[in-house]
C-alpha cells in the first residue's frame, strides 16, 4: 500500500526598514510505501499505542519504519518539517546558515 502524505508547503517572510514583507514559498511531496501487513500486524502495531496520536496513522522515525518498503521524497517532510525545503527558503529571504 501507498501513503502520500499530504503535500508539505513552508513560507517564509522576511521584512525590510521600509516595512515591506516579501513572501516565499516551497512544496515538498513525498511517497511512503508499505509493505505486506497481516491482519496481526496492524493489530500489534495499535496495541502498541504509537500511531493513536498521529496524523497519518503512523511514526517513520518509530516502529512503523519496520514496514515501510520504500520512501521516495523528504525523510524530514515525512516526519513533518521538510529541513530541505525549508532551508532554500530561509536562503531566499535573506537568512543564511553560517
Amino acid at each position: 500500500r501507498r501513503y502520500d502524505p499530504r503535500d508539505g508547503g513552508g513560507r517564509a517572510a522576511s521584512g525590510t526598514a521600509a516595512g515591506a514583507v516579501a513572501e516565499y514559498t516551497a512544496l515538498s511531496r513525498s511517497r511512503v510505501t508499505f509493505g505486506p501487513l497481516t491482519d496481526a500486524d496492524i493489530q500489534r502495531y495499535w496495541e502498541s499505542g504509537e500511531p493513536a496520536d498521529k496524523a497519518g496513522g503512523y511514526a517513520v522515525q518509530g516502529r512503523a519504519a519496520a514496514f515501510i518498503q520504500r520512501i521516495e521524497g523528504s525523510y524530514s517532510g515525512i516526519m513533518g518539517l521538510p529541513l530541505f525545503e525549508l532551508m532554500q527558503l530561509l536562503q531566499q529571504a535573506g537568512v543564511h546558515r553560517t
